[in-house]
């Protein structure tokens, strides 16, 4: 089973979206797939169409990590029949996002009475608390989400020293399986600068192919349909893109 977080430490760059993508493609390829929903704003929760449906929440589980908790808190996404789960987010989470490092195994703990599935993602908030870190120390590889813009930019160097710093502490398995670049419009001069400060600060850490500016991954995710089930050039784009994100974390190798 391999869990990959999906983070960013700036709001607005389209992590939850990028998270949703991954989760489509492992639909289309037959995965069974459980979405961890850590950002305290449920969007993934929502998107995937798993409101009002659990007994729990992620709060909860993380209150008290257990296999009742864990069970308590997952619903099946409307997406799918089967396949596709939701350990559902909850505004509560804000409450585990000033805990001391000794506290931030409790997700991985609760993750060990996971089973049955073949991909855990973990969608974390765009933040540096907490939460981002208990997130983080459960995964075997994390995807840095950003855009092709200044701030953005720079909020990926954060991000990756939060990696090396939780590798060296909480979470020595954690590695980072690159950075993925959302909203990219290939007529921006601007884009084109930061792409290349991008692949000169991070080479081969720079996840290939770029996922592009397209207006059909919005419409899917407002609908709560998986954007390979979405009609249109745009979305097939899409799709073939968080494809070949997904099979790259695949053949990652795994300690």
């Amino acid at each position: 089973m391999l869990v990959l977080g999906v983070c960013s430490l700036k709001g607005g760059v389209g992590k939850t979206s990028v998270t949703l993508g991954l989760a489509s493609a492992a639909l289309e390829r037959g995965l069974r797939t459980l979405v961890v929903d850590l950002d305290p704003q449920g969007d993934s929760t929502m998107a995937l169409g798993a409101t009002g449906a659990a007994a729990g929440d992620v709060a909860s589980v993380l209150d008290a990590p257990s296999d009742a908790t864990v069970a308590a808190a997952t619903v099946a996404s409307s997406w799918s029949a089967r396949g596709l789960d939701v350990l559902a987010g909850s505004e509560r989470s804000v409450l585990h996002d000033r805990v001391d490092d000794d506290d931030l195994d409790r997700l991985r703990h609760a993750l060990s009475w996971v089973a049955g599935y073949d991909l855990v993602l973990i969608d974390c908030p765009p933040s540096l608390g907490g939460l981002t870190r208990t997130g983080l120390t459960a995964c075997d590889r994390a995807v840095v989400v950003t855009e092709p813009g200044l701030f953005a930019v720079m909020a990926v160097g954060r991000a990756m020293r939060t990696i090396d710093e939780l590798r060296r502490g909480s979470a020595p398995a954690l590695q980072p399986l690159g950075i993925a670049v959302n909203r990219v419009r290939l007529r921006s001069v601007e884009q084109a600068y930061r792409l290349q400060e991008l692949q000169t600060l991070y080479g081969p850490l720079l996840l290939s192919p770029t996922i592009p500016e397209r207006a059909a991954l919005q419409q899917a995710q407002g609908a709560a349909q998986p954007v390979h089930a979405w009609p249109g050039a745009a979305a097939a784009e899409l799709a073939d893109v968080f494809d070949q994100l997904l099979e790259r974390a695949l053949r990652a190798p795994r300690r």
